[in-house]
């Protein structure tokens, strides 16, 4: 017969399992969200650098024959406008306007799902301190200062040696982790859209996609090994 300490165990570790998925089911709308707006930051890019690209180099004598031969008002038009067609400088115009929007709308809704990541570690965090009354609780700060250290070493091992038998302590120290991880990677997101201009470099700009798509605060360890939680 199962006694009313081991029924209140099982309890937890469903209730606690059940907040886990619940909280790796937002991790990835987080990584569809990081997905869409890299897409439309190259899409600033694109149209950033067709608005600045370079005219058509005279000097060359085989252009200038081309230009000579079909020397219509329409070629010199366009020459006069900087080689920049009108309709295609208004909708790159419009596209850098549609791109900064949706970049915006996309912090939006990242820092929605931050909120309720934080909410379900904190869940977590309550649940296991309403058994156990001397458990130490889960200081999100604390995963934050130390990550870039332990994700790589001590993160990795806790995860590879806790994950032959996974316990509620092994929910909340990778929710812990990844809610961390997610949190820096959308502070440098937000710092990269914020900082977008019709006067950034291409260098600069080429930087801001490379850092969105390389995520250099995620550990891809940690985040395998969360999932291998999940039968």
């Amino acid at each position: 017969m199962e006694t009313d300490e081991g029924k209140l165990n099982s309890e937890l570790d469903e209730k606690i399992y059940q907040i886990y998925k619940d909280f790796l089911t937002r991790v990835t709308k987080f990584e569809e969200l990081v997905a869409v707006g890299g897409r439309l930051l190259a899409g600033f890019q694109e149209g950033l650098e067709y608005l600045r690209r370079p005219p058509i180099d005279r000097t060359s004598k085989l252009v200038e024959n081309i230009i000579k031969a079909n020397e219509t008002k329409r070629v010199k038009l366009y020459f006069e406008a900087g080689c920049i067609n009108t309709h295609d400088g208004v909708h790159s115009i419009s596209k850098l306007h549609t791109c900064q929007l949706g970049l915006r709308d996309h912090l939006s809704k990242a820092k929605s799902i931050l909120s309720g990541l934080e909410c379900l570690l904190e869940d977590v965090t309550s649940a296991m301190q309403n058994v156990n009354g001397t458990l130490s609780p889960i200081c999100i700060e604390d995963f934050g200062d130390g990550l870039n250290e332990q994700a790589t070493t001590n993160g990795k091992e806790v995860a590879s040696s806790r994950i032959q038998r996974p316990e509620v302590t092994d929910f909340a120290a990778l929710m812990g982790f990844i809610y961390s991880m997610l949190k820096q990677d959308y502070v440098m997101q937000e710092k990269i859209v914020s900082a977008l201009n019709f006067k950034l470099s291409s260098g600069e700009l080429e930087s801001y996609c490379l850092m969105w798509s390389l995520r250099p605060f995620l550990s891809d360890e940690i985040m395998h090994q969360a999932w291998k939680l999940i039968p």
